[in-house]
């Protein structure tokens, strides 16, 4: 059993998260989210603990950024993209068990800011924005970090909200650039 309560975006995602683990969830009903369920979402923070696991698409980085700005302090399951997509859709309702299990294992916790922060420059040196291969290495970045595609700001925005160290930025960035040899 999860001790904490997941925040997902639509009943179907809940069943996938049951088929994969013993959990309670709070669905959001999409990125619309009504006070009543961003007070269930801060009492359930409170008492036990939240993870947000949205969907790997624009509404659900939106739903993640509504959710994290309300209720401070939330942990965070990403998936991949390729992870969750459907015949026609994308969303963590497609994501295998164990895919979901995986995520879960690897949740990421907000915070204020790390002793070092990653700067814009250091991803621009990295070759993370603008250039050809930017969406590339950030896609591979995101995963090898476990947060996630985004786009450049986005990007940094959360490596910085999940306290990615400036040692796992480093790391990660050079099993990208190895890849690309």
């Amino acid at each position: 059993m999860i001790k904490e309560v997941i925040v997902v975006e639509g009943k179907s995602d809940t069943v996938a998260i049951k088929r994969a683990v013993q959990a309670d969830t709070i669905e959001t009903g999409g990125s619309a989210i009504p006070k009543w369920v961003i007070d269930r979402i801060r009492r359930a923070q409170h008492n036990r603990g939240v993870i947000v696991f949205t969907d790997p698409d624009y509404q659900g980085e939106r739903i993640r950024k509504i959710i994290s700005q309300a209720v401070p302090g939330c942990k965070h399951a990403f998936i991949k993209k390729a992870e969750g997509q459907g015949k026609r859709n994308l969303g963590v309702e497609y994501a295998s068990p164990e895919v979901i299990r995986r995520a879960l294992a690897e949740v990421r916790t907000e915070a204020e800011a790390p002793a070092e922060q990653i700067t814009m420059a250091d991803m621009i040196d990295a070759g993370l924005v603008g250039g050809a291969q930017a969406k590339g290495r950030r896609t591979l970045l995101g995963e090898k970090l476990g947060i996630g595609y985004a786009n450049a700001q986005q990007l940094h925005k959360r490596m910085l909200m999940l306290q990615i160290t400036r040692e796992e930025f480093v790391e990660a960035l050079a099993s990208v650039l190895a890849q690309e040899e």
